[in-house]
């Protein structure tokens, strides 16, 4: 009898507790403020199911004016693999369209300078995100990601003190000089690219044991595997965003800024005065030269270097002011 009662006592202190759940049983409830208040969602409001897109794999592909078919199974799933990389990775996406819109008008005339396609500032997107003091675990810095030895070997600066794999039109010109060498070596561009990842010696050893004439036919360590379907995917994201789900406006652009060239011939002692002298911080000014490596210029050997410090109206955003690099990268 006692059993059945406290029974009894604990389900109508469970329904108590229930009945006001109960009641608002259509209804989300989501505390906001700093008293908690309630605001009710209507559960009608909120999808049964959330559907997922994804990007239509395209049938041929250009790359350097080569037509790359991505119709073979293997093409076809390796394209999409990455696509989906770019369009749920949202973060990191968002952010290279964003610092494209800086680095891209220095860094396409460079590659037109030299004769090296538009399409290898691709390349660069994958290696560092567009990212100009990106480094790598194995150490490799900079928007073309170079070791320290192919970084000297192809004409960089890079020590302790200066380091030019952080400097974006030295590095880009560096850049330029390997892939026209490979491409002295290949004759094919999209094989150009694979090295640029591998290696000349690795590419050209499998070719030969593999004894197969296209890069792309290659069985390579997955890295290498993917890693010319990602400079795809990075051209066709950055042809239509908007079709990735990601809508900029021009004012979520980063734009380039406006600086003053200083040409200078000996060292600086002491960086932090030195930026003092010229209106900014210390901050700024590594910010602005990421090659300067530390806070001091020793330039023992007398180079003649060109420092960047910005403007004062350069270093304030008017968001009316920035202008798309390309149109396709922003909506109305």
């Amino acid at each position: 009898m006692r059993k059945r009662f406290l029974i009894t006592i604990a389900l109508t202190l469970t329904l108590a507790f229930l009945s006001p759940m109960l009641v608002s049983s259509s209804c989300t409830p989501v505390h906001t403020g700093e008293q908690h208040d309630t605001l009710y969602i209507e559960r009608e409001s909120i999808p049964d199911r959330i559907t997922f897109s994804t990007y239509t794999i395209p049938e041929h592909i250009e790359f350097c004016g080569k037509d790359i078919d991505l119709t073979r199974f293997d093409r076809h799933e390796r394209m999409d693999r990455e696509l989906l990389a770019f369009m749920y990775m949202h973060s990191t996406s968002i952010q290279m369209i964003k610092r494209a819109n800086r680095y891209f008008p220095v860094i396409e005339p460079i590659l037109k300078r030299n004769g090296i396609p538009d399409d290898f500032k691709y390349l660069m997107v994958i290696e560092s995100n567009v990212n100009p003091i990106a480094r790598s675990v194995a150490g490799a810095a900079g928007l073309w990601q170079f070791m320290q030895g192919t970084g000297r070997d192809n004409g960089l600066e890079v020590n302790a003190n200066i380091d030019e794999r952080y400097h974006v039109e030295k590095s880009t010109q560096a850049a330029c000089k390997y892939l026209k060498g490979a491409y002295a070596k290949y004759r094919d561009w999209v094989t150009v690219a694979a090295s640029y990842n591998a290696g000349q010696a690795r590419i050209s050893q499998q070719l030969a044991i593999q004894k197969v004439s296209n890069s792309l036919d290659l069985f390579l360590v997955e890295e290498t595997t993917r890693y010319v379907y990602r400079i795809l995917a990075a051209k066709i994201m950055f042809q239509n965003p908007s079709s990735f789900g990601f809508y900029l406006r021009a004012s979520d652009l980063y734009p380039i800024i406006p600086t003053k060239e200083y040409t200078v011939t000996t060292g600086i002692a002491d960086l932090s005065v030195w930026a003092k002298e010229k209106g900014i911080n210390y901050s700024l000014l590594r910010q602005l030269n990421p090659w300067l490596r530390e806070n001091s210029l020793q330039n023992k050997s007398q180079r003649t270097y060109k420092i960047l410090v910005p403007t004062k109206e350069g270093m304030y955003y008017d968001p009316k002011q920035i202008v798309p690099y390309d149109k396709k990268w922003v909506v109305e």
